[in-house]
């Protein structure tokens, strides 16, 4: 036996489904659920409903979750970063082609990285504040899911193949345990096109978890991680539980979570059994 969740509150959708299903209608607070042994394509029913429908995961036990852990851009954010500074260099269209396919997992990462900030060498560092006040913002839901989690005493971080700049402030603004990002490199107040340090690759972000993990004493099977690119998979395959945000196809197809319709708030879903 499967049960499926209905990321929705829509009542007539739900009794579609039950029909379809031929069982009943399981009433949650903020979505539906149905119990049944049949053989059921998930896709198929995203596809004609347009709403987020899962399975609930049977290997992960949603009542020990105590780490979530989340990429930013276009995950947890509305943008990439990347690309939003570049537009301060006339260069937007350029770096965001070369951030799109490192997050198809077309190119490598680490390669990729180096030559799109080496494009923002000499731009004034004030273009990272013009950035995070006037572009990014939580994607729906995040403020939600991330009270919940705090309700609910579990840790959260942000980890990103993006810039410490942007991962430490916002952890800062939306009550965020950790942030793990690259560093810009800068001389006399202007971006020197180069990263300081580490590079926050897959594998870094893979690595995090477990330090997070080690330093709070949990273990990974009580780790939820969200993301939506190539850059992501590493981390996803760490966690207990794995979510496709809005995702690549790459990642989608390896997640055990997919949210493609709606908010960050949908993951809430889940913890309500």
């Amino acid at each position: 036996m499967k049960t499926i969740i209905l990321h929705s509150q829509d009542i007539k959708v739900a009794q579609l489904v039950a029909q379809y299903l031929g069982v009943s209608i399981q009433k949650k607070r903020t979505h539906y659920r149905f119990t049944t042994d049949k053989v059921v394509d998930l896709e198929a029913l995203r596809q004609r409903f347009k709403l987020d429908f899962n399975f609930a995961p049977e290997h992960f036990s949603i009542d020990q979750a105590a780490l979530f852990v989340s990429d930013m851009d276009s995950t947890l954010i509305n943008i990439e970063c990347i690309d939003e500074i570049a537009a301060f260099a006339q260069l937007k269209p350029q770096v965001a082609a070369i951030t799109e396919r490192a997050m198809l997992g077309e190119l490598d990462f680490d390669a990729s990285l180096i030559e799109r900030v080496a494009l923002l060498a000499g731009l004034d560092v004030s273009v990272l504040d013009k950035v995070y006040t006037e572009k990014l913002q939580l994607n729906s839901g995040g403020q939600a899911l991330i009270h919940f989690l705090q309700g609910n005493n579990i840790k959260s971080a942000v980890v990103s193949g993006g810039f410490t700049y942007f991962t430490n402030r916002l952890a800062e603004d939306i009550g965020l345990n950790y942030a793990s990002a690259n560093v810009l490199a800068i001389e006399n107040g202007r971006l020197n096109g180069k990263i300081q340090g580490r590079i926050i690759n897959a594998q870094a972000k893979a690595d995090f978890i477990h330090e997070l993990c080690a330093l709070n004493s949990i273990d990974t099977s009580q780790v939820i991680a969200i993301g939506d690119g190539a850059n992501d998979l590493a981390m996803l395959e760490v966690a207990g539980l794995s979510i496709a945000y809005h995702a690549k196809p790459i990642v989608a197809k390896q997640a055990d979570i997919a949210i493609n319709v709606g908010g960050l708030g949908k993951m809430i879903d889940l913890f309500d059994e």
